[in-house]
C-alpha cells in the first residue's frame, strides 16, 4: 500500500478542493466530473465510468461501473447522499472484489463537510 500513498494524499487533497469550491447539495454526477478535473489538474491519470464485470463460477452474470478509477489502481465511489448506509462500503468491497483492485475511497459530498472512508481489500 506504500506505492498508494502519494496518490491518496493528493485523492483526499482534490476531494476538499471540490468540497470547498461547490459546498453540497449538488448531484454525484456534478461532484464527479469536478473531481475529475481537479484530479488530472493535478496530474493524475483518471477515468469515469469505467466497467467491471462480476464473474460467477466461470460465467460473467453482472457489470458494474466505478464512478473514478485513478491511476488504473484505486475506486474512487461517490456519493451526495445525507447519511451513508453499510450497503455503500460493501458496494464498494465488492467492486475492489470484482476489479481486483485493492484500494478504494468511498466519498460522500454532505453537510457540513465531505467525508472520506479509505477501504482496503
Amino acid at each position: 500500500m506504500l506505492e498508494h500513498e502519494k496518490t491518496s494524499y493528493i485523492i483526499r487533497g482534490c476531494v476538499f478542493e471540490v468540497y470547498r469550491q461547490l459546498g453540497c447539495g449538488y448531484l454525484e454526477k456534478v461532484y464527479e466530473k469536478a473531481l475529475l478535473r481537479e484530479l488530472s489538474l493535478h496530474g493524475l491519470c483518471v477515468e469515469a465510468q469505467v466497467p467491471f464485470e462480476v464473474p460467477y463460477k466461470g460465467i460473467v452474470v453482472g457489470e458494474y461501473f466505478a464512478d473514478i478509477v485513478v491511476e488504473r489502481s484505486v475506486i474512487l465511489e461517490l456519493k451526495a447522499q445525507r447519511l451513508l448506509s453499510r450497503e455503500c462500503e460493501a458496494q464498494l468491497l465488492n467492486y475492489l472484489k470484482a476489479s481486483g483492485l485493492h484500494l478504494g475511497f468511498l466519498i460522500n459530498f454532505a453537510f457540513p463537510w465531505a467525508h472520506i472512508k479509505r477501504v482496503i481489500l
